[in-house]
């Protein structure tokens, strides 16, 4: 829906929100940070347990041969790319979890917050297994124990980027800013906004 040209479009966050606060939306910042730790601890636990129960161990089934826990430590990115590259990468997560910090600020669609609270969780999961696992810091390995035919094994942190990503896409083909407003240059003139969460 449309609002008047000129008018803000109201998220739900209440009459008293201004933008000049640190957060443009506290209600909106809060979905994100409940996606964000809560499938950063999902990602975490879940890689305990891997390690703990499957390490040694032949692969299990979970759903036939479709779907398998294998173990395995990948000291590269996605797919096992840049695998003598691990410090590089680690950086570069450090800094991407800063990018989205940063970001989250500016979220007052909810649709963005979860985005980036996929994306939060993904790629602060793996960085943490580069910080805190062998063979060191920011060397660390990335536990990986998820396996489909034919498809590199990958883990839960993965599955966030990879969603958070598709999210991501989605919003700006169809030109949606953060603050879920309008972004139209032939269309839309300056103050027009749309809700996209209804």
């Amino acid at each position: 829906m449309q609002a008047a040209r000129g008018t803000p479009v109201d998220r739900g966050d209440g009459p008293d929100e201004t933008r000049s606060s640190l957060l443009a939306a506290p209600r909106t910042w809060l979905l994100f940070a409940g996606v964000g730790l809560s499938l950063l601890a999902i990602d975490q636990v879940a890689k305990v347990l891997a390690v703990r129960h499957l390490t040694d161990r032949p692969d299990v089934e979970l759903v036939g041969e479709v779907l398998q826990l294998h173990l395995t430590y990948n000291p590269g990115a996605a797919f096992s790319l840049g695998t003598r590259f691990t410090v590089a990468l680690a950086v570069l997560a450090s800094v991407a979890t800063v990018v989205v910090l940063w970001l989250s600020r500016r979220v007052r669609s909810r649709w963005w917050a979860v985005a980036l609270g996929l994306m939060f969780a993904g790629i602060t999961g793996n960085l943490a297994d580069r910080l805190f696992r062998d063979p060191g810091p920011l060397r660390g390995h990335v536990v990986d124990f998820l396996m489909l035919p034919n498809w590199p094994v990958f883990n839960i942190a993965d599955m966030c980027i990879n969603v958070g990503v598709a999210m991501i896409l989605v919003q700006v083909l169809r030109g949606i800013a953060l603050d879920g407003s309008k972004v139209d240059a032939e269309k839309a003139e300056p103050g027009d906004s749309v809700e996209d969460d209804a």
